[in-house]
């Protein structure tokens, strides 16, 4: 009798257990394949017409898209001289960009030309700012970009290994650089927090003193370059730095920018940046399908560590052509995701391979 009651009273508590609820979905890390596209408006304005692999007429960012590309990653100058990758351009290609469903990753050079660890050039506008004021005018740009553009990912400055915004935020003057960057990190936490924001390296050597150095800053992704010609020819290397940063920081890690030849030719009358074999990888021959292998071997090393978070091509849509920034060509032509005839090579295909 006890027993009965017993497997009644164990019926009841069962029937009256509310079911398990459906089991959360697992949130798979994003992972980001993106291309820097700054020159595109310029080079479309210019009347460029590009062809997918189907030897189509298409325009560059569909092709890119249908590839597997889900990032496009645009630089933002102050106050260009001719306007190019000035705020209205960056603002529209970013709007088209979002309208294709692509996300928008944007490299803040904090300057009105190119920015990298050999110049760092401060705005006109901002040359004769006290410190103090520089770092409000940056907080309140940064804001504004922000606001108005709405990147997902927005990185604070670009290659900034010897400092930024020269001379007062040189990577040896560490509190006014830091102060720098963390008035860009403010700006963007308070106006989206869902934005990510981005430090970018150029290279492997001494990029674990330079993120030491940050650790008071808050940021989300440890960006670095990888060229083999700058950078060195170890992508085993490559894989380990990313590693080892990102567990040491606890951050992210990301490979900002790459690019790889599929030719050592030339379309245009500018000497290329890239026209030897000693400046590549031995196992990638300069060759579409070296282009190809190349980037699908940056894909799963940006990818593969449990904080990378993958990677970005840079000048892919440079192709020979004569506009304010290249008026005699290209030095990236043979670079680029298009061949000399400006139709799509196999390296796209890497954007959507595993």
């Amino acid at each position: 009798m006890v027993s009965g009651i017993a497997v009644l009273l164990s019926f009841a508590a069962c029937k009256d257990k509310p079911e398990d609820p459906e089991p959360e979905p697992v949130s798979e890390k994003f992972i980001i394949k993106a291309a820097d596209l700054s020159f595109l408006p310029e080079i479309e304005d210019a009347g460029i017409v590009f062809y997918n692999r189907g030897d189509e007429a298409e325009e560059m960012l569909t092709t890119l898209k249908k590839a597997g590309m889900n990032t496009v990653r645009i630089r933002l100058w102050k106050e260009p001289v001719n306007g190019r990758s000035g705020f209205p351009e960056v603002k529209a290609f970013a709007e088209k960009a979002r309208s294709m469903g692509l996300k928008v990753y944007l490299t803040v050079h904090y300057s009105d030309t190119w920015a990298d660890p050999g110049s760092q050039t401060i705005p006109d506008a901002w040359k004769s700012l006290g410190y103090n004021i520089l770092k409000d005018s940056l907080k309140n740009y940064t804001a504004k970009i922000v606001h108005e553009i709405k990147p997902d990912y927005l990185q604070i400055g670009n290659e900034i290994n010897n400092g930024m915004l020269w001379p007062q935020g040189r990577y040896i003057y560490l509190n006014n650089f830091l102060g720098l960057l963390n008035a860009g990190s403010k700006a963007v936490r308070e106006n989206d927090p869902d934005c990510k924001i981005m430090i970018h390296y150029a290279g492997m050597d001494k990029a674990d003193e330079f993120f030491t150095s940050l650790d008071t800053l808050d940021y989300d992704i440890i960006g670095l370059s990888y060229y083999p010609i700058w950078h060195g020819k170890s992508l085993d290397l490559l894989e380990s730095m990313l590693d080892s940063l990102g567990k040491k920081f606890n951050k992210q890690v990301f490979v900002a920018e790459t690019s790889y030849p599929f030719s050592f030719g030339w379309n245009d009358w500018t000497t290329n940046v890239i026209g030897d074999g000693s400046q590549i990888l031995d196992a990638y021959p300069a060759t579409p399908d070296g282009q190809k292998s190349f980037v699908r071997e940056i894909k799963r090393i940006s990818t593969f560590a449990e904080r990378s978070v993958g990677f970005a091509y840079w000048g892919g849509e440079w192709v020979a052509f004569k506009g304010p920034e290249s008026p005699n060509g290209s030095s990236w032509e043979n670079m680029a995701f298009y061949d000399f005839e400006n139709k799509a090579l196999p390296v796209i295909d890497a954007f959507g391979e595993y």
